[in-house]
C-alpha cells in the first residue's frame, strides 16, 4: 500500500486526534503537528500517526528499538515531501496554536490538485527541501484572436519551440528579484519571414509554423509562467546587504536550494534522508568593513551573533519564500506584507510567501497592456530592527537586505 492509500485510510478510521479531512470533497486534509519540545506534548497521542507509519513501514518494533518520536516525525515529513501524491497548503496551515496542524493537498495520478487542474503548490518543509529540485515550470501561450491560428492547436507547437530539445527552459522565473521579467512585444527582430514574436529580456522567439503573413497582425498579448512539469534550471537571486543604509555586499546566487543569509553557519537537517544541503551561504561581513558611525559598529557586533543561524531564501514555481532560523528577529516589506506603515514580522521556522508569482505575472500582463503600474518585485528583509518604520528610514537601519 502506497503512503496516499495508507493515509486516507487512517483519515478514514478516525483513531488519530486531529488527523481530519480539511474539506467536503476529501481533497485536503489536516495533519497534527506539535514540537516534541512543548510542555504539553504528550507521545501517546501526539506522536501516534508518525509511530504508526514507521511501524508500517517496519522503521520501528515495540519491544525491539528505542521510541524516537522525532525521527518517526521525520521519516512521515520526508515522505509527503518526496511524493507525488501530495503538496502542502502553507496558507491553510496553523503551526502557531495550541494544537497546530499542516494542510495537505492531495494529488491526482497527473500530478495535479485532484480538486482541479490548478497550479502545484510546492511543500516547503525541511530546510533545503528536495522538492525544490523537483518543481516545474511551463509557458502558456495566449492569443486574442486567430490570426495565427487557434491558441489549443498552436499550444503544443509553441511550448516545442520555446523549449530546448532536453525539455527544459532557457529562461525560468529564476532571477524575479533581480528583474521583473521585462518581457516586450517585438517583431523586428532575426529574419522577419519568422513572423511576430517575443523577446523576453533580450533573448528572441517568433511564432513557430506561421509566416510573416499570417502573424503580421495578430495581437500576441503576453506570456505568462505557470508551474507545470519542466524542472526548474535556473534559479539566481540577487542578493544586497546594506550595513546603515550602505551598500556592503552584492552577489547573485545560483543554487536551486536558494541561498542562507547568516552569521554563523546554516541549519543542519538529516542528510541521510535530506541529502546534502546545497543552498548558497551569503555571510554578514564584519562591521569594521567599511566606516561607521561611532556606536553603530558596536550595535551591529551586538546584533550579529543573534543572527547566526539567518534565513532561507528561495525561488519556487508560485513565488518567493523565505524561512527564518535565527534567535534575533527578523521584518520585511515587499508585495505580499500585510502592513506598509506597520512591523511586518517573520515567524521563527515558518515559511512565508514573499513574493506570489501568479498576482505577479497577472499584474505585468496589465502593465504591458497600460492597465495598471509597474508590479512591486522587490523584497526588503530588516535584521534586529521593526520595519518598516514610519519614524525611521530604512538606511538608518543596522542590516537590511534586498
Amino acid at each position: 500500500m502506497r503512503l496516499r492509500e495508507w493515509l486516507i485510510a487512517q483519515i478514514d478510521s478516525g483513531k488519530y486526534a486531529g488527523l481530519s479531512w480539511e474539506n467536503e470533497e476529501k481533497t485536503m486534509f489536516r495533519i497534527p503537528w506539535k514540537h516534541a519540545a512543548k510542555q504539553d506534548y504528550r507521545q501517546n497521542q501526539d506522536a501516534a500517526l508518525f509511530k504508526a507509519w514507521a511501524m508500517y513501514k517496519g522503521k520501528f518494533q515495540e519491544g525491539r528499538d528505542k521510541a524516537d518520536p522525532s525521527t518517526w516525525k521525520t521519516r512521515l515529513r520526508c515522505a509527503l515531501n518526496k511524493s507525488t501524491d501530495f503538496q502542502e497548503v502553507p496558507e491553510r496551515s496553523q503551526l502557531d496554536i495550541s494544537e497546530p496542524y499542516k494542510v495537505y493537498r492531495i494529488l491526482d495520478d497527473t500530478g495535479r490538485a485532484a480538486e482541479c487542474a490548478g497550479n502545484p503548490v510546492i511543500s516547503q518543509d525541511s530546510d533545503c527541501s528536495k522538492a525544490l529540485r523537483e518543481t516545474h515550470l511551463a509557458i502558456q501561450v495566449l492569443f486574442s484572436d486567430n490570426s495565427c491560428g487557434n491558441p489549443h492547436t498552436h499550444y503544443t507547437d509553441w511550448v516545442t519551440f520555446l523549449l530546448p530539445p532536453t525539455g527544459q527552459m532557457e529562461y525560468v522565473l529564476c532571477n524575479i528579484i533581480k528583474v521583473y521579467f521585462h518581457i516586450q512585444q517585438d517583431s523586428s527582430f532575426g529574419d522577419s519571414s519568422k513572423g511576430a514574436g517575443w523577446s523576453v529580456n533580450g533573448r528572441a522567439y517568433a511564432c513557430p509554423g506561421t509566416g510573416t503573413k499570417a502573424c503580421a497582425n495578430s495581437n500576441l498579448q503576453s506570456v505568462p509562467l505557470y508551474p507545470s512539469q519542466v524542472p526548474i534550471t535556473d534559479c539566481r537571486l540577487e542578493v544586497r546587504l546594506f550595513y546603515h543604509g550602505n551598500l556592503v555586499q552584492n552577489l547573485v546566487t545560483t543554487s536551486p536550494d536558494g541561498c542562507f543569509i547568516l552569521h554563523g553557519c546554516a541549519p543542519v537537517g538529516n542528510e541521510r534522508i535530506y541529502g546534502p544541503c546545497e543552498a548558497k551561504k551569503v555571510f554578514f561581513p564584519r562591521p569594521d568593513v567599511m566606516h561607521l558611525p561611532p556606536g553603530i559598529a558596536e550595535a551591529m557586533t551586538r546584533l550579529l551573533p543573534h543572527l547566526e543561524k539567518g534565513v532561507l531564501v528561495w525561488v519556487a514555481p508560485d513565488g518567493v519564500f523565505i524561512k527564518r532560523f535565527c534567535q534575533g528577529r527578523v521584518y520585511w516589506d515587499g508585495p505580499l506584507a500585510e502592513h506598509r506603515q506597520k512591523p511586518n514580522k517573520l515567524e521563527r521556522e515558518r515559511t512565508c510567501k514573499l513574493l506570489d508569482m501568479t498576482i505577479f505575472m497577472q499584474e505585468l500582463q496589465n502593465h504591458q497592456q497600460g492597465a495598471g503600474p509597474e508590479p512591486q518585485y522587490t523584497v526588503d528583509l530588516c535584521f534586529g530592527e521593526e520595519f518598516p518604520d514610519p519614524s525611521q528610514p530604512k538606511t538608518k537601519k543596522l542590516i537590511t537586505a534586498q
